[in-house]
Order: structure tokens, then sequence, then C-alpha cells
């Protein structure tokens, strides 16, 4: 069983915000693959699918950014998910908008919500699927600028970086080494 982990914020005020693009990957395998999240249990929505014959859990946590291993780390022990099994998928100010970077561990970065995970589930080592969102050009404190909305200009890569991150988690999950996965995506 394989768990796809998209962070962000709940609720319509963030919906299209830059810090939500975690949730955007998830919506777009939600979408390609008429799914829905159709369970509300852990702090979270998510969803128990099936994909080329891997048992699939998609999960949005609803706890907040910064609180987003409160979500993930029951959901794990519940249905038994070894975290060899687990992709978290989140925004990156150190990436320009449209590059996406995947890693096989690592630190949180400064991301609290990657933190709330390490935190919660007591390792840095799970996979991550990084989305660039670039970082304020001019005097834009972070924290607006990362719960603001991407610029029209923007659309295409932004589009492009989710239908990339979407097609490296569907890799994995049909049985590509992720090391090889990161080999074909990483930009």
């Amino acid at each position: 069983m394989k768990l796809i982990v998209g962070l962000g914020n709940p609720g319509r005020k963030f919906k299209k915000t830059r810090h939500n693009i975690g949730f955007f990957v998830i919506d777009e395998l939600l979408q390609r693959h008429k799914w829905k999240l159709n369970n509300s249990k852990f702090e979270g929505d998510y969803s128990i699918e099936h994909f080329d014959g891997e048992k699939v859990i998609l999960l949005q946590p609803q706890t907040y950014m910064n609180l987003s291993g409160k979500s993930i780390s029951p959901l794990m022990d519940y249905f038994d998910i070894d975290v060899d099994d687990v992709i978290v998928v989140y925004d990156d100010l150190d990436l320009p908008t449209g590059k996406i970077r995947l890693r096989q561990k690592g630190g949180h970065g400064g991301h609290n919500g990657v933190r709330s995970t390490i935190d919660h589930l007591g390792t840095k080592d799970f996979k991550r699927v990084r989305l660039g969102i670039g970082r304020p050009t001019n005097a834009t404190p972070v924290i607006d600028y990362v719960l603001g909305k991407f610029p029209k200009q923007e659309t295409t890569a932004v589009t492009d970086s989710v239908e990339k991150a979407a097609d490296a988690i569907e890799a994995w999950i049909k049985g590509k080494p992720f090391l090889e996965v990161m080999n074909d995506f990483n930009q």
C-alpha cells in the first residue's frame, strides 16, 4: 500500500495559494482517475484507491500546514503503512516556479509542514516531491507570498509542474524504483 500526501491548508480561502500546491497534485491524480476524497478521518480527507494493481491512499491533511504530521502519522499507523511507502508533496521556495525535485529523504528546509511530518513520524526518511514556487522578488513577507495566489503568467509553469509531479508519483506506484523516478523527473 502506498500513501501519497499533498500538503496544504484547508478551506476556500487557501484553495489556490502557492502553499497549497501539494493539494494541487492530489487533485490532479483524483481528476485523472475520476477518484474522490470520500473519507474524513485522522484530521484529513483521503481516498483509498487501486492503481496498476497497487492499493493507494491519497491524503490532504485538514490540520493546516504547520500541523500536517498530526494527520499523516495516525493514518499510517491505522493502515500499517511503512515510511518507505510514503511520498509527501509540497511547495518549495528555493525552487523556481515550475520546477520539481524529488528526494528520498532529508531535512525540513524551513518548511513547517515537513517539520511537523518529521516530528510526528520520528524520521526524515520519507520520499518527497517538492514543487517550486519561487521566492518573492520584492519586499513581500514570505508568509504573504506563500499564502498568495500564483499570477496568471505562471499558470502554465504551475500546471506543467503539477502534471509532472503526478506522472512521477504514478511511475513510482507502478513499481519503478524511486531512484530511477528521481533521475527521470528531477529538473
